[in-house]
């Protein structure tokens, strides 16, 4: 093999790197809140709407846990124009990813849930508290306690995921190193890099989350 290594291209757009990873950060942040904030009341539909609701909700989760995302962001970037209804990149790779996670999170929602006793939601009707009451104090902390580790994993696969985005145009990691290849041709370097990168984030956020998940739950240090 004759092939030299030459990090210099790499090293010289470093700062590219960076802030395409910033902006990889803030979409995953960003899909993972909006896509939790659609996905608690749909899984509270689930658990107890009405029929026609869990019905429509059922679709959506359906629709997106069955089509692939590329699909889907090509669907909101390209598709919807035809409707009147455009984005920028940036902001139709938050739009697909916040409507993707959310499919997966209801789910993971609905499951913490329905993990809660019911013999405790009993306790607190005879206790006369009232619906939002028990869902507060009887149902939220279990439900969170139990749920936590898959939305945290959900999290970092959703940030694997938003790679695909760069094909959009999104400026995310992927991208900033698409950007750099075209320029370089430095492919081994820049996508070895890239890789590198994705893996630390995703060890840094794994820590991070299992130590937010020891002190949100007491749960004691290892020794």
């Amino acid at each position: 093999m004759n092939y030299k290594f030459n990090f210099l291209p790499v090293i010289s757009n470093f700062d590219q790197l960076i802030a395409g990873a910033l902006i990889t950060i803030q979409l995953s942040l960003g899909a993972i809140l909006i896509g939790l904030i659609i996905a608690v009341p749909c899984a509270l539909a689930k658990t107890a709407g009405p029929r026609l609701l869990v019905w429509l909700v059922n679709i959506y989760v359906e629709v997106i846990r069955n089509t692939p995302f590329l699909v889907q962001i090509f669907f909101i970037y390209f598709s919807l124009p035809a409707l009147g209804v455009r984005f920028d990149p940036n902001t139709a790779a938050l739009v697909a990813l916040s409507v993707n996670v959310g499919a997966y999170a209801t789910e993971i929602v609905r499951a913490g849930i329905e993990s809660v006793n019911e013999g405790q939601v009993e306790a607190g009707r005879a206790l006369g508290l009232k619906g939002h009451q028990i869902f507060r104090y009887i149902v939220l902390k279990p439900a969170i306690r139990t749920i936590y580790p898959a939305l945290t994993s959900q999290f970092i696969y959703l940030m694997l995921t938003s790679s695909v985005v760069s094909a959009i145009s999104a400026t995310d990691l992927t991208a900033a190193g698409n950007n750099i290849q075209s320029a370089t041709f430095a492919a081994f370097e820049v996508y070895l890099v890239i890789t590198a990168l994705y893996f630390v984030l995703s060890l840094g956020f794994s820590g991070l989350f299992s130590m937010i998940e020891r002190v949100a739950f007491r749960y004691p240090l290892a020794r």
